[in-house]
């Protein structure tokens, strides 16, 4: 049964009554008063952005492109729902128009000498390795402040997040560059988050997601009568991150030296170098052209840059033995990973490794 839409003026007044309730809880200064002030008005302007899609794609005004894409994306939409078992929600139902290429901007901050992010704490999603900026110039002068202590910085643009059921998500103009196919495992990705969610485990959180997608995103072509995904993609992207892991453990060993800090930023230097060789050594000779992650690797490096990889997909190889396990039955699956969820953080990756060398 989907449930009624409330009207954006009730949820407007509800998120007023509750946010001033959040500051007093979780602010200590006249600098996080302004970070949080941003975060509940950049939400609430993508609330107020949302409307139906059913009315866009029935508005002939509005570009035949972007009718025709949420068309197909509602039929994924649905699939979400009845065959993978996931919210059935006004969720990605409705679409909002940003004016903008990011719906957010991260910023991801370590020392100098060490892989160890600044996390960051909040009252839904828990503590996470970045701070979330609802406006680039706010990013960029989050990271300035943060060079001048001496850290490595990076920020990212983010094209959607979700709220965990907290609001219906949007379908954001800013994912509208993608696919019809790009765009359903961005829908079956984002409702695994609303499905379940642990805090302050991100490997389990993005890892079970990502199996999600991926698995959602084989049978889903599977029902249209499209044949399987060659991979040839996802190798390069699984090599390309494998690289990305093989420096971060490298750095790992490097920072643990008692070593002079010009030395370390010098051998420091040297490991991104190496990163930079192996990845143009193994593009040329495997990728047939591939060169997709060159604005990547061409970019200046520092540690704050490698924070987001393996995020996503440390456990997928566990979360599939799952899957097997439970006879691909989504509804026995889900339940098996509320278990899991549900032990302690300790108990849970002692499990998760079991279940992956299966």
């Amino acid at each position: 049964m989907i449930r009624p839409l409330p009207s954006l003026g009730l949820l407007d007044r509800v998120f007023r009554v509750l946010f001033p309730g959040v500051l007093l809880l979780l602010l200590s200064g006249c600098a996080s008063v302004s970070y949080y002030s941003q975060l509940a008005s950049g939400q609430l302007q993508l609330l107020r952005a949302r409307e139906p899609v059913s009315s866009v794609i029935a508005d002939p005004q509005r570009s035949e492109q972007l009718r025709a894409h949420l068309a197909q994306s509602q039929k994924a939409r649905t699939f979400a729902s009845q065959q993978l078992h996931l919210p059935d929600n006004q969720s990605y139902r409705l679409y909002a128009d940003i004016g903008r290429p990011f719906v957010v901007w991260n910023v991801f901050t370590t020392p100098e000498f060490s892989l160890t992010p600044q996390n960051h704490c909040f009252p839904i999603a828990g503590c996470v390795a970045y701070r979330g900026y609802y406006s680039q110039s706010g990013a960029r002068g989050e990271a300035a402040l943060q060079r001048l202590k001496g850290m490595d910085v990076s920020i990212g643009g983010v094209e959607a997040y979700s709220t965990l059921g907290w609001f219906n998500d949007p379908i954001i103009s800013s994912m509208m560059g993608w696919g019809d196919e790009r765009l359903a495992t961005l829908i079956f990705h984002e409702l695994a988050h609303q499905r379940f969610y642990v805090k302050n485990d991100t490997e389990f959180n993005e890892s079970f997601a990502t199996f999600v997608e991926q698995e959602g995103t084989r049978q889903w072509r599977a029902l249209r009568g499209l044949p399987p995904d060659d991979g040839a993609q996802s190798q390069h992207r699984d090599q390309f991150i494998q690289l990305v892991l093989d420096t971060r453990t490298r750095l790992e060993k490097l920072y643990a030296l008692p070593l002079p800090s010009d030395q370390m930023r010098q051998r420091k230097a040297a490991e991104f170098e190496r990163l930079r060789r192996e990845y143009r050594q193994l593009r040329d000779s495997q990728w047939a052209g591939d060169k997709r992650y060159d604005a990547w690797i061409n970019a200046p490096m520092n540690n704050a840059r490698l924070l987001p990889f393996g995020l996503y997909d440390q456990w997928v190889p566990a979360f599939s033995a799952l899957f097997r396990q439970t006879g691909g039955d989504w509804v026995r699956f889900y339940a098996q990973v509320e278990k899991l969820g549900a032990l302690p953080v300790g108990e849970r990756k002692v499990v998760l490794k079991a279940l992956a060398g299966s």
